[in-house]
């Protein structure tokens, strides 16, 4: 089978879970391959995602694995035989392949958790807002390439809007709400916006305010998503080449552990929604 020339974010996960699978049981890709009466070329292009492996090819690595969690095999199969066609794809060869991945990813997890410090979150942006945040952190795109990007942002909503919404939790430092990235009239419709999703139960958003003492979060901005169990759990965070995939499980439990702390941090709900009131009124 040659080499897929899609390389998804979701198909990668998909092979290092296969090989994780593997190392633990101390097999080789070349012995593994053996088993499965493959090739060590054919492991390796499974185990890097560039190519797709059939149901009953998960189904048989898992037994040779000796893999007993029945719940993980079976979320793996599901991996393997997806064939969704999402929105995203319409963007495939136009934009980044990280925004295609963060909207599938976005799509597929049980439920969201995030932590941001410097911006509104992309998924409670409005068009004004991720424009003047493109327009500024990215001065070379074009208009056209600009619009592209608010596009797919105001699209990636989808996954709080839909009739069966994903849960989604937000934590948000005051910060993020009192820079103007545009002007005043754009973060009164900004905080609007915000407001309006709380309350129409779109999303669970929770502040950290400027007076909390003992916060060091600065850095803790994270996506946090969860998969159809905890070890397929994923978390993206900002790195210096692009968003960094985080899916080693002593690494996901750290970020647990800080967002944890993050939320012990932030306001409750209600409290929330009123500290964002009177934002509002201050502008």
């Amino acid at each position: 089978m040659p080499p897929k020339r899609n390389l998804t974010a979701r198909r990668m996960r998909l092979g290092a879970e296969l090989r994780k699978l593997r190392e633990a049981t101390d097999l080789s890709a070349k012995e593994a391959a053996a088993l499965l009466e493959a090739d060590a070329v054919q492991m390796s292009q499974i185990e890097s995602g560039a190519v797709g492996v059939s149901a009953k090819r998960v189904r048989r690595l898992a037994a040779i694995y000796g893999c007993a969690d029945e719940a993980l095999t079976e979320a793996l199969v599901a991996m393997a035989t997806d064939r969704t066609q999402g929105w995203w794809e319409e963007s495939r060869g136009v934009l980044p392949a990280v925004f295609l991945d963060v909207a599938e990813a976005e799509h597929h997890a049980t439920y969201l958790r995030e932590v941001v410090i410097h911006y509104v979150p992309g998924l409670l942006q409005t068009a004004d807002y991720a424009r003047s945040v493109f327009t500024y952190t990215r001065p070379e795109l074009s208009e056209d390439e600009v619009a592209l990007r608010v596009d797919h942002r105001m699209k990636r909503k989808a996954v709080i809007e839909r009739d069966n919404p994903t849960p989604y939790e937000t934590i948000v430092h005051e910060f993020a709400l009192r820079v103007h990235v545009a002007d005043r009239r754009s973060s009164l419709t900004q905080l609007r916006f915000v407001l309006d999703k709380i309350e129409a139960g779109q999303t669970s958003v929770r502040v950290v305010p400027f007076e909390r003492e003992g916060f060091a979060g600065a850095g803790a901005s994270m996506l946090y998503l969860g998969g159809p169990v905890p070890q397929l759990d994923t978390a993206i965070r900002d790195a210096p080449t692009g968003a960094a995939y985080i899916d080693s499980q002593p690494r996901l439990e750290q970020l647990r552990t800080l967002y944890q702390r993050v939320r012990d941090a932030a306001l409750d709900s209600a409290a929330t929604r009123d500290f964002i009131h009177r934002l509002t009124k201050e502008l």
